[in-house]
């Protein structure tokens, strides 16, 4: 029952309807798609696991998964928002995780817990650990929360079917599942990103005429 219920946690915190603010960000995939990069299901695939496997999510799983290891350590939380590569992705997991650690403290308080505002990944982690949430399972979720988000606006910039966009989770899923194996047992040597494309895409959106989305 206790493994249940950690569970439902997690599954509650990380979804699309925690108050985070998450359904407001792209990171960048809105300018990626109006410059033609991403414009079917195919390359939405495709840009959604370059993130998990080599760029941004990753290095949010391996902040997690460092902030869960030793919630009072700033190193984590100090590096999450330096990496960021540009002004609006700094708002977004800054601002993200300010209102996550804000009401899980809220509706959700347990001894031990570091309510003080983080970077989402880092507070997210924090927060995991108070909890007694396992690592794994909490990168896990993390991971398809993200790519479920990035695949989300995906299909309202494409266009795409909603059906389209499930049958890309299915496919990612097996693809948290390693990054969430390789995060767990990363250290800070480990981090670093390698899609250049992504970050070009999360400043241009800085400038774009017309948006629908933060980043």
């Amino acid at each position: 029952m206790r493994e249940t219920v950690v569970l439902a946690k997690l599954a509650a915190w990380l979804s699309p309807g925690f108050p985070v603010g998450a359904y407001s960000y792209s990171q960048g995939l809105e300018w990626a798609v109006e410059a033609g990069d991403v414009r079917d299901p195919a390359t939405l695939g495709a840009w959604v696991a370059a993130s998990l496997t080599q760029g941004a999510a990753r290095t949010d799983a391996i902040l997690l998964a460092l902030a869960w290891a030793d919630p009072e350590d700033a190193t984590a939380a100090d590096l999450a928002a330096a990496l960021q590569p540009s002004r609006e992705r700094r708002l977004e997991t800054t601002a993200m995780g300010a209102a996550f650690a804000a009401t899980v403290a809220a509706a959700w308080p347990t001894a031990g817990l570091v309510s003080e505002p983080a970077p989402y990944p880092v507070a997210v982690g924090r927060a995991a650990k108070a909890h007694g949430a396992p690592l794994r399972a909490t990168l896990v979720l993390f991971l398809h929360a993200l790519a479920a988000n990035m695949v989300s606006a995906g299909v309202r910039l494409i266009p795409i079917g909603q059906t389209d966009g499930q049958r890309l989770l299915a496919d990612l899923l097996e693809t948290c599942e390693a990054v969430a194996g390789e995060a767990a047992a990363a250290g800070l040597d480990d981090l670093g990103a390698m899609t250049p494309r992504a970050d070009i895409a999360t400043m241009r959106h800085e400038t774009q005429h017309t948006r629908l989305f933060r980043t």
